[in-house]
């Protein structure tokens, strides 16, 4: 219907306003809205969705503590990360600071590990753990080749990185793992001056990118950042690798997909392409 429609817009617009400058402006608007397929942008999270966080982590955490004489253990890196886990999801409702996160996981750490807090410079080997994960980027099983996949199959995709985390931490894990090859962007929140879900972490990617918020979609694992984020910011969502009760979370995020693997993942996203008009 619009391209029989669409040419008598454009003559009866020359008739009543015969200025060409309106005309033409008439003609683009017309022309990229009715023959033009609007390009689809994937927002993925980094962490546990395309890399394994907790392979580079525990590495880095053994390189750290035995650098400073304290035991290593699975025990040790258990306690760890349910601290940093913590730690992070406090920072997300923001009851405190990057540097609440980064200083009190390992004052807590090295107290268990029966080291001496009173000389510690937790901010010294906060930066060393993160240097050293980053250049131990650990991917996950089978994502390098779904990411080579939505670029190879799904023409004129935008993959861009939207991530929590230290910027070098995340930047040099992405490129030892060779999957920044792949991505148009990355928005870091410590770059940003925002952290997902805050709405105002997408506002900025948004103001970057200059592409219409329902040509984009988030996917990600976790529900507090990623699905939160999403439904803040009144975007389409994937949840990757969902567990727990899926339908209920589903629900109450307002969560428009959900993928098991990455073909599950891939066929979802080939599928919300082809929505937007696209050739995938």
């Amino acid at each position: 219907m619009c391209l029989i429609i669409t040419p008598f817009i454009f003559l009866y617009n020359f008739l009543i306003f015969p200025d060409a400058d309106f005309f033409m402006l008439t003609f683009h608007f017309s022309f990229v809205k009715v023959f033009l397929p609007m390009k689809c942008n994937f927002l993925f999270d980094l962490d546990q969705t395309l890399l394994d966080f907790h392979a580079s982590e525990r590495k880095a955490l053994e390189i750290v503590l035995r650098n400073n004489s304290l035991p290593f253990s699975d025990d040790i890196y258990s306690a760890f990360k349910e601290c940093n886990k913590s730690l992070w999801l406090k920072l997300e409702k923001k009851e405190i600071s990057r540097t609440d996160v980064f200083t009190n996981r390992f004052k807590y750490i090295f107290e268990k590990c029966g080291g001496d807090v009173s000389t510690l410079d937790a901010l010294k080997v906060n930066s060393d753990f993160i240097k050293t994960m980053a250049v131990n980027g650990v991917l996950l099983d089978g994502s390098y080749e779904f990411v080579e996949r939505l670029k190879r199959e799904i023409e004129g995709c935008k993959i861009y990185i939207v991530s929590n985390g230290a910027t070098v931490n995340a930047m040099g894990r992405l490129k030892s793992s060779g999957l920044d090859k792949f991505m148009d962007g990355f928005f870091i929140s410590e770059d940003m001056g925002a952290a997902k879900p805050d709405p105002a972490f997408f506002d900025i990617v948004f103001d970057r990118i200059k592409q219409p918020r329902e040509s984009c979609i988030v996917i990600g694992d976790s529900l507090s950042s990623d699905m939160l984020g999403a439904k803040n910011a009144s975007l389409s969502s994937v949840w990757f690798m969902p567990e727990g009760d899926v339908e209920s979370a589903m629900r109450e995020y307002d969560i428009d997909f959900s993928a098991g693997s990455y073909d599950e993942l891939f066929y979802v996203l080939k599928n919300w392409a082809n929505g937007l008009g696209g050739k995938a």
